[in-house]
Order: C-alpha cells, then sequence, then structure tokens
C-alpha cells in the first residue's frame, strides 16, 4: 500500500467527540487550517482512531501535537484559545532548522517525544487505508 505525502508542518488536534471543548474547539481548529494551507491539519478521535493512535496516551483535551517534518515540536494539553494556537504555530516554524533541532534536544521530554511522538508516517498509512 502507498503511503500519502503529507505536507511538512503536521497539525494534529487529538480529542474525543464526547468532549464538549473539543467540540467548541473544532470549528476555530479547522478556520485556523484554513489560514494556513501550507499544513495539514488533523482531527483525529482518540476512540475511533484508537487501533493507531494508542500509544500516545491522551490524558486531557485537547492535546495537541505539532510535528515539523520528523521533528515533533509540540505535544501536550493546550488551552482551548486558538490565538495560543496561532502562536505557538508562528513560533515554531519561524525556527531555523539548526534552532528547531536544539529546540526539540533541549531536555529530556522534547528529546523522548522524537521517538514516542512522532506520528508522520502512521498518519501517511492511515490515510492511505481509508483511501482503498
Amino acid at each position: 500500500m502507498k503511503t500519502t505525502p503529507l505536507p511538512d508542518l503536521l497539525v494534529i488536534c487529538l480529542c474525543a467527540e464526547w468532549c464538549g471543548t473539543c467540540r467548541e474547539y473544532r470549528a476555530g481548529f479547522e478556520a485556523l487550517a484554513a489560514q494556513r494551507p501550507d499544513a495539514g491539519f488533523y482531527w483525529i478521535d482518540v476512540e475511533d482512531e484508537a487501533e493507531w493512535i494508542t500509544d500516545l496516551d491522551v490524558e486531557n483535551f485537547p492535546t495537541l501535537l505539532i510535528q515539523r517534518g520528523d521533528r515533533v515540536m509540540f505535544f501536550g494539553t493546550m488551552l482551548p484559545q486558538h490565538a495560543i494556537l496561532q502562536r505557538t504555530l508562528e513560533t515554531l516554524t519561524a525556527l531555523t532548522d539548526a534552532e528547531a533541532q536544539a529546540y526539540v534536544s533541549a531536555n529530556e521530554e522534547r528529546a523522548r517525544w522524537q521517538s514516542e511522538r512522532n506520528v508522520r508516517s502512521a498518519l501517511a498509512t492511515h490515510m492511505a487505508a481509508d483511501r482503498v
């Protein structure tokens, strides 16, 4: 099965349909996606997609995963205010490659994200399987 190429910048909201905060957050998330055609914004319900997303251990909502290439730049909960996500994206995408590499290896938690939270290939495979 051929995987689908994904944009360099991935912005993934891990949520649950039963979560009222997630439902309220979604419209703004999609509006921000419309402003950033260079990025891939993905809304993933952790219960519906549990078979391939289970290793991420999502405990609170909304949980965001921001990945630039193969670098996981952010993983965690974020206040459900779209301006915070927008500023975070602006900051993380403004980093040079050298700065991004220094950022992701600056502490143990971020260094662990690189092996434990990198979902690029799993997402591409999952999307390709959905198209079959």
